[in-house]
């Protein structure tokens, strides 16, 4: 398993680099067929932000869809800890859906293992990152471009790599319906499902 260490507009330090290798060693123990482990720091350096100013960005890839984790601490060491804890338990889940056999969402273990066809493997690829100027919008601009894989999956599958990514909805094609859907996180334990007509 590769691991990737990179800071944006940070510089990092071999002992840190050391201390990430250390710390991610245990994650394969989840999934043998890792083959990569980004790691992003970044810092944030608005001084009201000062307790979470510190920002580690974890993305796990192989056969499956991406597994993504991130958090902010006042240091990168804090950070990485949460960042790993989390990515532990997003990991550990993945796993568990793997091996159950017994549960009605059995098929998303094959997902997951990157056996069925179609189901986009990654589940986010920057295939395209445009750069942007200040000069070419005001507020609110658009600052990262991502293309998004098109092939249809179930709402099931769509609210499992949703739930890997660790974001709070998931853009897909609903291969019942045919129609552009996007799954969201309501508050409590619901979710949410958005068609275009």
């Amino acid at each position: 398993m590769d691991i990737v260490v990179k800071g944006r507009n940070v510089e990092v330090p071999e002992h840190f680099r050391v201390h990430v290798s250390e710390k991610l060693a245990r994650a394969e123990r989840y999934d043998p067929k890792m083959t990569r482990v980004d790691v992003e720091l970044s810092h944030e350096s608005n001084p009201r932000q000062s307790k979470n100013k510190q920002r580690v960005q974890l993305t796990v890839t192989g056969r499956g869809p991406a597994v993504r984790a991130e958090a902010s601490a006042e240091s990168f060491y804090a950070a990485l800890d949460l960042a790993a804890d989390k990515l532990d338990t997003r990991l550990r889940k993945a796993r568990g859906r793997r091996l159950s056999r017994v549960t009605s969402r059995a098929p998303l273990a094959a997902v997951a293992a990157g056996a069925v066809p179609g189901v986009p493997q990654p589940v986010e690829q920057v295939d395209g990152v445009d750069d942007v100027t200040d000069d070419d919008f005001g507020p609110g601009r658009i600052v990262r471009v991502k293309d998004h894989p098109a092939e249809p999956i179930t709402v099931d599958q769509a609210l499992f790599q949703m739930e890997l990514v660790g974001h709070d909805f998931y853009l897909f094609n609903d291969a019942e319906s045919g129609l552009a859907s996007v799954v969201y996180r309501r508050k409590g334990f619901d979710y949410g499902l958005l068609r275009l007509a």
